[in-house]
């Protein structure tokens, strides 16, 4: 079966082969910013299904991930993988992603206590970082962040701006820590299904090795909305496997605004505004 038209007797062809009894009636391609291609299934029970097809590398670094954490009810339930590697089937999520969310602190601490409180440590490796681009050191993979960040922002902040982040990076992250933690690596809003205001549902895993305040401060500043230094310290104070002090989560957090700065000039401007004053502001905790 070729992967750029799927038919649906071919997708059926494909359940039959992992013993999966359901009676596709429908693939409908979903546009997506991955190189790979995907498409929303819909069987004659009623169920929906995502059909993923990737390179080789990222669905079985995907899968890990899933399998790793399949007992978590925010993660899509993953039903076969191909024997290739090129493909694989998941439980679809109903819902939308970005918007409709309601307020911060409540889908946060749902994060918190559904997701990244479950999150294992990963003992096989030295590398840190995205699975498939490992970096050496902690330091190396937000180094490439901010010098990213800082193409992505051009003349919207300054060197003066840079400087002080790069001074944040050398001295925050100077020493590796000891636990590295397998991280979902995307867990931004547009990665988040909500229902009725409700997060049910966190989609496309980018896994990387690193600690876990990563992906809870991704997803704090993922959105414009509620930057809020007291909000998100009441909320670290239920994430496990983390411990710093107040003033080192403020650093590490403007680390992660900048980048998110940098990510919302390229990809959304509209953000820009509510942002840039949330910098200053964040700024003047320093």
């Amino acid at each position: 079966m070729h992967n750029n038209n799927p038919h649906v007797q071919d997708i059926n062809m494909l359940f039959q082969e992992h013993r999966i009894e359901e009676d596709i009636v429908e693939a409908e391609q979903l546009s997506g910013t991955t190189a790979g291609r995907v498409f929303k299934l819909r069987a004659s029970s009623g169920e929906q299904y995502i059909l993923k097809w990737d390179d080789p590398e990222q669905i079985r670094i995907a899968r890990q991930f899933l399998e790793t954490y399949r007992d978590v009810r925010l993660l899509p339930n993953l039903l076969f993988t191909g024997s290739d590697s090129t493909y694989f089937v998941y439980s679809y999520m109903t819902g939308e992603t970005h918007y409709n969310r309601g307020p911060k602190k409540v889908w946060l601490t749902r994060l918190v206590k559904e997701l990244f409180n479950t999150y294992v440590r990963v003992v096989d490796t030295a590398s840190w970082g995205r699975m498939e681009l490992p970096c050496r050191t902690w330091r190396e993979f937000n180094q490439i962040s901010i010098d990213e960040a800082r193409e992505n922002l051009g003349d919207v902040l300054g060197t003066e701006d840079y400087d002080l982040v790069q001074i944040l990076v050398n001295r925050l992250f100077q020493k590796d820590e000891d636990a590295r933690f397998l991280l979902h690596g995307d867990t931004g809003v547009h990665n988040f299904v909500f229902e009725q205001k409700e997060l049910i549902g966190v989609i496309d895993p980018s896994p990387m090795v690193g600690p876990v305040i990563y992906d809870f401060l991704y997803a704090f500043c993922s959105s414009p909305d509620d930057l809020d230094p007291a909000m998100l310290w009441d909320v670290f104070g239920l994430l496990q496997h983390a411990d710093m002090d107040q003033s080192r989560l403020v650093e590490e957090a403007l680390v992660h605004l900048y980048c998110r700065i940098g990510l919302s000039n390229k990809h959304h401007p509209q953000d820009l505004p509510e942002y840039l004053q949330a910098w200053n502001e964040w700024r003047q905790h320093q």
